[in-house]
């Protein structure tokens, strides 16, 4: 497969209606990126499907930064505010991110080097298949089990095997989650106490005559952009202070060291008048469109803008209809069976991973988000969402810095 240039627009390859894209798995997404960096670090066995190699020459130490939020088009959009993210290198131009454009998928589609059907971990919320409960990634502890739920080895634990030294630093409340050990295995996880820490930690780990991949998470600029939208004066100053911690990063590094910063997903602010609110009721407004839209649902799952609906027994068909007849071009509606076969989840989507998907599945097109507010009050608040499949919240940068 050719690696994926620079000057390559991987939207055009995987376009559908309405502005929407099928992320380009096994030649452009994060899956992609974690093998072609360790071939960069010339481990054996590991495939170069973008390109990096040329970028990493030389190096025996990579710190990949993985910026929560920091979308390609929303880095472009306030680059004046990040001038050292603006100066890095872009050897392989903008990457997708997995779908839904979720943090939980595309961290196990980065540390797992295969998109969402084969590692199992398929939406923000999904439901557990044979019950009428919800698991929510981000707050998933020991239930199900982490190495049942998500069996595919991950690539940390693929590269330490090969001889290299791997680490991953983030926030102490991580330690033990559900998704920390599905998706960091393999990989020592250090604890930050914050982003000088992240700083001290990165740079502590680049060092010694062993290969080394230090994975660094962050995840304020997400945080702020959720609550108050990635169009604001607060994601701006978010921003900037990311931008001096990769340039903090960047002083400390020595010549044999590389730093990668990536991101999960983009984002887009919704206005308030563009939610559909599923939870509406007499006298609300959309309170007809909800009702319409809850006939013959039994389990809402995903998040507002990558839709999971779990229907009763023999209305699936029925609740195809009235999905795609009220949202109309908000959004793009199909069954279980058409996500797979669109490709949405990767080539393969493995027979015990097909009912964590809805039903039936609604992408929001534009502007638009699909909140409840009474069953999700805080996704309901937000200002910034992603999820679905346009370019803003698809497209992922990949800059590369040297010591």
């Amino acid at each position: 497969m050719p690696p994926l240039t620079g000057q390559q627009d991987i939207g055009t390859l995987t376009a559908r209606p309405g502005g929407l894209s099928v992320p380009a798995y096994g030649r452009g997404s994060l899956a992609e990126l974690l093998p072609s960096v360790l071939a960069g670090l010339g481990v054996a066995g590991f495939p170069d499907h973008l390109g990096l190699s040329p970028a990493l020459a030389d190096v025996r130490h990579i710190i990949l930064l993985l910026v929560d939020g920091l979308g390609e088009h929303n880095l472009e959009a306030a680059q004046e505010a990040a001038p050292v993210l603006a100066s890095l290198a872009r050897p392989v131009g903008a990457l997708h991110a997995a779908s839904p454009s979720t943090t939980p998928v595309s961290l196990a589609t980065l540390s797992t080097g295969r998109p969402p059907g084969e590692h199992g971990i398929v939406g923000f919320t999904v439901a557990m298949p044979g019950t009428d409960r919800l698991l929510t990634h981000t707050d998933w502890r020991t239930d199900p089990p982490p190495g049942e739920w998500q069996p595919e080895p991950t690539v940390f634990e693929r590269a330490r095997r090969a001889g290299v030294r791997v680490q991953a630093a983030g926030p102490a409340r991580f330690i033990g989650s559900g998704l920390t050990e599905a998706t960091y295995r393999g990989a020592e996880y250090l604890a930050a106490v914050g982003p000088g820490d992240l700083v001290a930690r990165s740079l502590s780990a680049a060092g010694g005559n062993q290969p080394s991949l230090l994975y660094a998470y962050h995840g304020d600029l997400d945080l702020t952009g959720h609550v108050r939208g990635c169009s604001s004066g607060a994601w701006r100053f978010e921003l900037a202070q990311v931008d001096a911690m990769v340039g903090s990063i960047l002083s400390g590094m020595s010549p044999d060291t590389a730093l990668v910063v990536t991101a999960d997903h983009g984002m887009l602010d919704v206005a308030a008048g563009d939610k559909i609110d599923l939870d509406a009721i007499e006298d609300e407004p959309g309170c007809a469109d909800a009702a319409a839209l809850a006939t013959g649902v039994r389990l809402l799952a995903g998040e507002p803008r990558a839709r999971y609906v779990h229907t009763r027994p023999g209305a699936g068909s029925d609740v195809a209809a009235a999905w795609t007849s009220v949202l109309g071009e908000r959004a793009w509606v199909m069954s279980r069976e058409q996500a797979i076969d669109e490709g949405l989840f990767g080539p393969i989507v493995r027979s015990a991973h097909t009912e964590r998907i809805g039903d039936v599945v609604a992408w929001a097109r534009g502007g638009t988000a699909i909140t409840a507010s009474r069953r999700e009050p805080g996704a309901h608040a937000l200002v910034g969402y992603h999820g679905s499949l346009t370019p803003t919240e698809l497209d992922v940068p990949v800059r590369v810095g040297r010591g």
